[in-house]
This record gives C-alpha cells, sequence and structure tokens, in this order.
C-alpha cells in the first residue's frame, strides 16, 4: 500500500505516472480506463493487480503510485488531472 506520505503529492512515483500519462495517449487511455470504473470495481482491480506487479519485479515506485489510487479521492483527483492534461485551456 502506499506508505501514508503527507500528502499523496509526496509521492514521487505518483507524480510520475500522472505525468507519464499525460505524455503517453495510451498509457493516458488505459489510466482513465481504470479510473472512471465505480470505486469498489477499481479497488478489487487493484487489489488484485498490486501482488502481481510485486511478482513481476516492477518497480516499487510504480507499485507505490498504483497503491495510492486505491483511496477513492485520489482516484478521482488522478482522473481530472490525465483528462485535462490534453484539452486546450479554455
Amino acid at each position: 500500500m502506499c506508505a501514508a506520505p503527507t500528502t499523496y503529492g509526496d509521492v514521487d512515483g505518483l507524480i510520475t505516472l500522472l505525468q507519464i500519462a499525460c505524455e503517453d495517449p495510451e498509457i493516458n487511455a488505459t489510466l482513465q480506463k481504470l479510473l472512471v470504473q465505480p470505486d469498489a470495481a477499481r479497488r478489487a482491480f487493484l487489489e488484485a493487480l498490486l501482488p502481481k506487479l510485486r511478482a513481476q519485479a516492477v518497480p516499487a515506485s510504480l507499485v507505490e503510485a498504483m497503491a495510492c489510487l486505491m483511496d477513492d479521492a485520489v482516484a478521482e483527483a488522478a482522473f481530472r488531472e490525465i483528462y485535462q492534461c490534453n484539452r486546450p485551456a479554455a
């Protein structure tokens, strides 16, 4: 799980994940598909995914970032960020 940071903004892996999602349309689309799921479905998917990521020796920063998305408020904020990143300013 995400180790109780002062704020989730302190989790470098989460910030990096969101930056990459803004730069890569495929990652953005994949992450949006995850984040638009109902909260319970998103959490269940992540509960199944996280052990698999750890078993595959995925970098700890990515595992931590994905674990942060278990938090409903973080997932909502992440969705807002990646949804807006490729949209022109109004």
